[in-house]
């Protein structure tokens, strides 16, 4: 049996693809985006028994040899003839019907999560039926098969409404055609659809392997959270290590009513939130008003590694939270203890906090409800619900360096202060009032 695979694509050129994930991915990225879905189609279409034809939207030849170069040395490239959808895919299974073939499927490229096997099982389905589609989780279809090139499938009028597929349907049985179904799959048109497939990603060993997975967990959105309050001593230093992040990331000071120059030393370009004092209250306004799909929350006083964005991304392919290792900037035998201390509770004891520097899933931050507004222990307290709905924690390989301003000098004072934090933290999981606690750790600060 002579059989054919057609991918029917647009050229993946800036600005002409993948438009409607604008302006949350630029044309740019737009175009590699589809350009990681065509490698991804071009290695599964490979491993069928069946030769590949390349159908494109029509313009110069130049085209031709740059899809050439994504796609490779195929069976045949011809450019779409026709006035609308339907038109030009008829067309495409006359072209390769004409050349002697028996059995034909057309896919689209907004299916990355596309396998051989549903190619397989299309093939295997046109062994009793004259038609085969496969059907995405939208009312359309990215996979289209035949035996022949029919009229009918193609004589809707309007493509890319919900009903597509149903009404095609309606009118082939109606014209005695008969139609199968390959496995259904989700397409990726909208920036929806890539947040979605970000989240099964996580889940799917192979998927993370793909071209499309690499890069979409590597262009997810971040937004960078930063609470302050009467910080002018260090704000212009830390204001430093954030230039090689503007623009690559969404970056907010949310000031809790700074009385020094806080506000006033912050450069232009930077987004400004007001809000109450309380790292809690200020964290959550600077969410409600951010953009991204993660959330860095992120201390004044902390100093980021290098490529933080790539590390955090990395720790969110697999997880739906983290936090960045700490260091203090000390030799001293009891701040070793407590940056090792510090790290291991991640992993043992499932808890991170602030000065780790902690990164979520926008959707999971809210959904956990933000940090609680409560005077301290607000990142503590959201470690615990994130325990308490079972989501593990990730951790990044590099350390985020923190101020170790809180400690007084002196290797005992150290020592006591460390037992004190410990005991506080038990007195709030015993529930003793938060006041109290407050009051205690100010004392002790």
């Amino acid at each position: 049996m002579k059989q054919a695979i057609i991918i029917f694509t647009r050229v993946p050129m800036p600005g002409k693809t993948k438009t409607r994930m604008m302006p949350l991915l630029s044309p740019r990225q737009c175009a590699k985006l589809h350009i990681c879905f065509l490698k991804d189609i071009r290695k599964e279409c490979e491993k069928c028994f069946g030769d590949i034809f390349v159908c494109y939207t029509p313009d110069e030849d130049v085209q031709k040899k740059y899809l050439e170069k994504i796609l490779g040395k195929q069976r045949g490239y011809f450019p779409q003839r026709g006035e609308h959808l339907g038109e030009r895919m008829f067309r495409a299974f006359e072209t390769v019907f004409a050349k002697g073939y028996e059995e034909c499927i057309l896919i689209g490229t907004d299916v990355p999560e596309l396998r051989s096997d549903d190619l397989n099982r299309a093939f295997d389905v046109l062994k009793t039926q004259d038609v085969v589609f496969g059907k995405t989780h939208d009312g359309g279809y990215y996979l289209v098969g035949m035996k022949k090139a029919r009229r009918e499938v193609f004589g809707l009028g309007q493509y890319g409404h919900g009903a597509v597929l149903e009404d095609t349907i309606k009118a082939l049985y109606q014209a005695g055609i008969t139609v199968g179904y390959t496995k259904k799959h989700w397409d990726m048109d909208t920036p929806l659809d890539l947040k979605e497939y970000r989240k099964r990603m996580r889940v799917s060993k192979e998927g993370k392997q793909t071209e499309t997975g690499r890069y979409a967990a590597g262009i997810t959105p971040v937004s960078i959270i930063i609470p302050v309050y009467n910080e002018e001593k260090g704000i212009v230093k830390f204001q430093e290590q954030l230039k090689e992040l503007q623009g690559k990331c969404e970056i907010l000071f949310v000031d809790g009513g700074s009385t020094d120059r806080t506000l006033e030393l912050i450069e232009p370009g930077y987004t400004v939130i007001r809000s109450e004092k309380g790292r809690g209250k200020q964290m959550n306004a600077g969410a409600r008003e951010s953009c991204g799909d993660i959330l860095f929350f992120l201390h004044c006083d902390s100093q980021l590694p290098p490529r933080p964005l790539a590390e955090i991304r990395r720790v969110m392919r697999d997880h739906q939270a983290g936090c960045f290792g700490i260091a203090f900037h000390s030799r001293n035998f009891f701040m070793l203890t407590c940056r090792v201390i510090s790290n291991h509770r991640i992993k043992d004891r499932k808890v991170m906090f602030g000065d780790q520097g902690i990164f979520v899933d926008r959707e999971l931050f809210f959904e956990a409800g933000m940090f609680p507004e409560i005077p301290i222990m607000e990142d503590y307290q959201f470690s615990l619900t994130l325990k308490e709905k079972g989501v593990k924690l990730g951790m990044a390989g590099r350390r985020i360096h923190t101020s170790d301003r809180r400690f007084p000098k002196g290797t005992i004072p150290k020592l006591k202060l460390m037992w004190k934090m410990n005991r506080l933290r038990k007195m709030y999981r015993d529930g003793v009032p938060i006041e109290r606690i407050s009051d205690m750790y100010r004392d002790i600060r």
